[in-house]
């Protein structure tokens, strides 16, 4: 048996209640999450613009990183926050926890978004086919990290 601090109150590997819906949940959350990603970029790809001009064009060399690099600040502190999930998420009642049940670090909650993101670019839509099949209902990069995407209590 696992060792499940007090600040979580079930064992995520036997408690069947909070996987309820999870998949469903996590791609709607998946999808805020990318609004929500898009109006940052937009923000950014302004004071991208305005800097390549005072950089005669240098600093225009940035657009192709803004959406990965926005992407993976975003998730490393927003998983690997005090809260465990991006935005989108806890609008739908999610949060990711390691097996044992501890919060992510933002080292593993970016590795987590990098992980992702390689997967669903190289194996989409097989990626998803890793859910409907697992136990958990977890995707390729939670199994690698031996993460859980659970319903918040």
């Amino acid at each position: 048996m696992t060792h499940v601090p007090s600040t979580f109150p079930a064992d995520p590997l036997t408690d069947g209640r909070l996987y309820d819906g999870v998949r469903t949940r996590r791609a709607i959350g998946f999808l805020l999450d990318a609004v929500v990603l898009a109006i940052l970029t937009l923000l950014a790809s302004v004071l991208i613009f305005f800097l390549g001009i005072f950089t005669l064009g240098l600093g225009w060399l940035l657009y192709p990183l803004l959406w990965p690099v926005l992407a993976l600040i975003y998730c490393a502190f927003t998983m690997g926050g005090p809260n465990s999930a991006t935005p989108g998420m806890r609008a739908m009642g999610l949060e990711v926890r390691q097996l044992d049940g501890q919060k992510l670090t933002p080292v593993i909650a970016a590795i987590h978004s990098v992980l992702f993101y390689a997967s669903v670019s190289i194996l989409t839509p097989f990626v998803l086919v890793v859910a409907l099949i697992s136990d958990r209902k977890r995707l390729l990069h939670d199994l690698v990290l031996g993460t859980v995407v659970v319903n918040r209590r």
